[in-house]
């Protein structure tokens, strides 16, 4: 058929031209009035009296309702199934950096420092910026993470810091990673506006399991 969208089932029965093609009244109607007038497939001009139409009847528009909602039943159970299967996923985020062996005198610093454009800010807008001193390098290095605005500014600070040389220590910088919000994993609107975890599938070339990080 011409419509790009499934028929309704009031137009199921309904054969605007001999040659059997079907499209519905609306398209039917627009193609007489504002087209050529021709049937798409054979190019027969469109007349009143080649209309077949045959009401469905009761039963078999029971039977079209039930088919489309064991389809759309079906179609959320697949769904939930696949978000179940993404709870251990990680997911790289392209305006998310992560940089390791930052100097504690620098990192020790205000954060304000880091966002300057002698650092980070140099790169582009930062929206966010946090030192992460839970992990200490025995040589008293830090890592930071730091979320640009935007995507391109995050890929040109990896490309620049990543192998640089700063206070005598070589920096290493990458794309963080993050997961999947528990709650849209079950499917349920989350309720913590602050929420930094994902609410909403991800490309597939950015998302990889447990057992690839172990491969």
């Amino acid at each position: 058929p011409l419509c790009l969208e499934e028929l309704d089932f009031t137009d199921r029965n309904f054969k605007p031209c001999e040659c059997g093609y079907q499209i519905c009244r609306f398209c039917w109607n627009h193609i007489k009035e504002n087209l050529n007038g021709l049937c798409p497939a054979c190019r027969r001009p469109y007349s009143d009296e080649a209309v077949e139409f045959r009401p469905l009847s009761k039963e078999e528009i029971a039977r079209i309702k039930n088919e489309k909602r064991a389809r759309e039943r079906a179609k959320k159970e697949s769904e939930a199934s696949n978000r179940r299967n993404l709870a251990g996923a990680r997911v790289v985020q392209r305006s998310l950096v992560y940089v390791v062996g930052i100097s504690p005198r620098v990192a020790n610093e205000e954060v304000g420092v880091l966002r300057s454009p002698d650092f980070f800010g140099q790169f582009g807008r930062i929206a966010k910026l946090v030192v992460n001193r839970r992990q200490v390098h025995p040589s008293g290095a830090l890592g930071v993470y730091v979320t640009f605005a935007d995507k391109d500014d995050a890929t040109r600070c990896v490309a620049a810091v990543d192998g640089s040389r700063f206070d005598s220590r070589t920096l290493r910088a990458a794309f963080g990673t993050t997961k999947y919000c528990a709650n849209f994993l079950r499917n349920l609107p989350c309720q913590s506006p602050g929420c930094m975890y994902l609410h909403e599938l991800a490309a597939e070339e950015d998302t990889y399991s447990k057992d690839d990080v172990a491969a």
